[in-house]
């Protein structure tokens, strides 16, 4: 018989949730025959379905040996450091991610994600204890696309990584700003609503008609002009699959390099100079009135600069520039 303690981190999760995270090296099947005979909550029987809170106490009937096996570690490859600390306090990290990282893990890449590097650092720090900690991983509240750079929020415990997820959810409280290079001449400030639809199977997304797909918002303002491309910021309200690179493109404004929604015959001239994937930078998170624990944030901004790729890239497109747009 083995006693465990439900901490602050592991707390506000189903106990079926809890426990295939827990005993890792269980089956499915495993897990649920578990739950139905040799475990009880507080002293009694529970359902699959059942929270757990801060202080509850689970009784597993196994002996301990059998218990450790279950939980043992599998052991993870510590991913080279490639991002850039924006923001960090005891309850957040707000990285700056470079090109070419993706922020999960997929069926093609699973280690070296920033993700993966966030939670080595965290464990360099001293502040993420795999030993100490059951379920609770450090992970990201938003993500970006593997050639998108910028700004992603890691909650470092359970009850920052709750509220800043419903924080993004509600969208009323961070607002999250990007900026991008377009193809064409953009002189006037553009609001997008147009609902999306992800096709999973071609990693896609398209605009479908009202009472399909998802809400996505997206407003678009123009800070340089030029004849053949434009230097814009982005705020989206929403975060949907390739919101902005489908909004823009459909707004006769695809990004520039873009080479699933962009210009074929604008691309073809980028490549010529080294410009191979589109131009998108989270560059900006702006906290509104934020709940008394992370008060310290309210009002506060948070900026990532530019890129190096990107500003070279912004150096050679934006030479015709003949207005800037106040």
């Amino acid at each position: 018989m083995v006693k465990i303690t439900i901490s602050g981190n592991e707390a506000g999760q189903r106990l079926d949730r809890f426990l295939r995270k827990y005993l890792r090296r269980a089956s499915l099947g495993a897990v649920y025959k578990i739950i139905r005979k040799d475990l009880k909550v507080n002293g009694k029987r529970a359902k699959e379905d059942t929270m757990l809170a801060a202080g509850d106490e689970l009784t597993l009937y196994m002996p301990e040996e059998r218990l450790c096996q279950l939980t043992a570690e599998v052991k993870k490859h510590t991913a080279l450091r490639q991002f850039k600390i924006a923001y960090e306090d005891h309850d957040i990290l707000i990285a700056d991610k470079p090109w070419g990282l993706l922020t999960h893990g997929d069926s093609h890449e699973k280690k070296n994600t920033l993700a993966n590097q966030v939670c080595g650092y965290l464990q360099e720090q001293g502040e993420y204890l795999p030993s100490r900690e059951k379920t609770f991983v450090p992970a990201p509240v938003n993500r970006l696309d593997r050639n998108t750079t910028g700004l992603v929020i890691f909650g470092k415990n359970a009850a920052a990584l709750r509220t800043f997820t419903k924080l993004i959810r509600e969208r009323s409280q961070i607002e999250k700003y990007y900026q991008t290079i377009v193809c064409g001449r953009l002189e006037e400030p553009l609001f997008l609503d147009e609902r999306l639809e992800k096709n999973a199977g071609r990693n896609m997304a398209q605009i479908v008609e009202a009472g399909k797909g998802k809400e996505a918002v997206t407003w678009v303002k123009p800070l340089q002009a030029g004849a053949r491309f434009s230097f814009v910021e982005v705020r989206i309200l929403t975060g949907r699959t390739h919101q902005i690179r489908v909004h823009l493109a459909n707004a006769g404004f695809p990004l520039a390099g873009d080479s699933k929604y962009g210009s074929r015959r604008e691309n073809a001239w980028l490549k010529k100079h080294g410009i191979t994937t589109q131009l998108l930078h989270a560059y900006k998170l702006r906290f509104a009135r934020m709940p008394a624990n992370f008060a310290g944030l309210s009002g506060r901004e948070i900026e990532a600069p530019l890129p190096a790729e990107f500003l070279r890239a912004k150096k050679l497109l934006m030479t015709d520039i003949d207005e800037r747009i106040k």
